[in-house]
């Protein structure tokens, strides 16, 4: 790992929540994610699955969590198996856990190797009624790729069909949404990589440079900061390629008088920041350019003020679209008439801002969370309106991270200056 090693006090906070909710006489089974194969003997890049991360941090492959507060044998009340390294592993691959290391990283005592795993864990299952397994109830996980816990929970319930199977997920899907203060902290040095990110492409960018060029700028600026790499595909789309919201082609040459969008995000330590900015080609705004951009802001700010304790996200959503329809107005976009005569279920301002304000963020970029309960302190959202005119080449996103607090909320990037404004971002282009 690049980045150093956390306080276990976060993870073991994280197990004494989780097995606080499970049912008496229950074991709960997490599992690494799969290493994928890319071609011939390569492998894509191993990321850890955030749950069996969240509850232990341990970040390798072929680990196996197990969680039975009521077992009658303490070694299993809370242990993990993982891979033992040999000579042929060290060589090729580098270092990997000691017991030792496991239990500094995780604050689990109880190491074992995990050969032949589930034959140790036989008659430790028999001892309990209920299972919990762990599988991506992320709603919009896109049931496109098989992965480990699905394998792994129709492997249990043809081994132990008796047993009766219980969704951890439900359990951490609440538990995940309120962060902890170590995980705070952790998005907290997210959102400072990134600014350093925003500040070295402000001062990169100029007409003639090519959008993978500034994705360049960002990974070097995001590695030798100590993070993982980004916590998604990055965007990088100048001119009217901001219009398209999930562009990542970032092929094209930056032209005198674009406006560029960028939507980044830096993954340290498996907490991902989440970040969009907009900045003019030649350092220079032209006047539609800022009073667009200056509209989003407004909405941005005005957006904010409604995360707190007790708003309901669709709720929230669809007030942010009411502000959206004053500002649409003004910039000429839409007409009083068009929202009178609107499709309700598809107000008038969709037509330049078709998507959401806001979404949790924490360990994934969209992360778990209680979508249909208010709100509450200890959230992390983002915070993200655009405005996006494809006939005049001009798309502007900005997005911010806020932590609910119980009076209300901080700005992650505010809370360290991260340029804004207008004025901010053409005085650091033009330095």
């Amino acid at each position: 790992m690049k980045y150093p090693t956390l306080d276990n006090q976060l993870f073991i906070d994280n197990r004494k929540r989780f097995v606080a909710e499970m049912e008496p006489g229950s074991i709960a089974i997490f599992h690494s994610n799969y290493q994928y194969s890319w071609n011939g003997d390569a492998f894509y890049k191993f990321k850890q699955n955030s749950d069996i991360f969240y509850l232990s941090g341990i970040d390798q492959e072929d680990s196996v969590l197990v969680l039975f507060p009521d077992c009658p044998i303490d070694a299993y009340k809370e242990c993990l198996f993982l891979m033992e390294t040999n000579e042929h592993i060290a060589v090729w691959e580098g270092h990997k856990y000691t017991k030792e290391e496991a239990t500094e990283t995780s604050g689990i005592k109880n190491i074992f190797w995990n050969h032949n795993y589930l034959e140790k864990l036989r008659s430790v299952i028999n001892m309990a009624d209920n299972i919990y397994l762990p599988l991506n109830e992320n709603d919009r996980y896109p049931y496109k790729s098989p992965y480990k816990n699905l394998d792994f929970a129709h492997e249990m319930q043809e081994k132990y069909p008796l047993h009766t199977y219980k969704r951890a997920g439900k359990i951490l899907q609440r538990l995940r949404s309120v962060k902890h203060p170590i995980e705070l902290d952790m998005a907290r040095k997210a959102v400072a990589i990134s600014k350093m990110g925003w500040e070295r492409i402000l001062r990169f960018t100029k007409p003639g440079v090519w959008e993978h060029e500034i994705e360049a700028e960002l990974i070097h600026e995001f590695i030798r900061n100590r993070g993982n790499g980004f916590s998604f595909d990055p965007i990088v789309a100048s001119g009217a390629s901001a219009c398209v919201l999930h562009y990542v082609e970032n092929n094209k040459i930056v032209n005198d008088g674009d406006l560029i969008l960028v939507d980044c995000g830096v993954d340290y330590a498996n907490f991902a920041s989440d970040m969009t900015r907009c900045m003019p080609a030649n350092g220079r705004f032209s006047p539609r350019q800022k009073d667009v951009y200056n509209a989003t802001l407004r909405v941005m700010k005005s957006a904010r003020e409604l995360l707190k304790p007790g708003t309901l996200l669709m709720e929230y959503h669809d007030v942010v679209g009411s502000i959206m329809e004053k500002e649409l107005v003004d910039l000429g976009l839409i007409t009083m008439d068009d929202i009178k005569n609107q499709d309700p279920s598809w107000p008038a301002y969709k037509k330049y801002f078709m998507h959401g304000t806001s979404h949790f963020l924490g360990i994934d970029v969209h992360d778990s969370g209680m979508r249909y309960e208010p709100m509450q302190a200890g959230n992390l959202f983002t915070c993200e309106p655009g405005i996006y005119i494809p006939e005049e080449g001009i798309g502007v996103r900005i997005e911010n991270n806020i932590i609910i607090e119980e009076n209300g909320y901080t700005d992650l990037m505010d809370e360290i200056n991260m340029p804004i404004e207008v004025d901010e971002i053409e005085a650091i282009m033009n330095s």
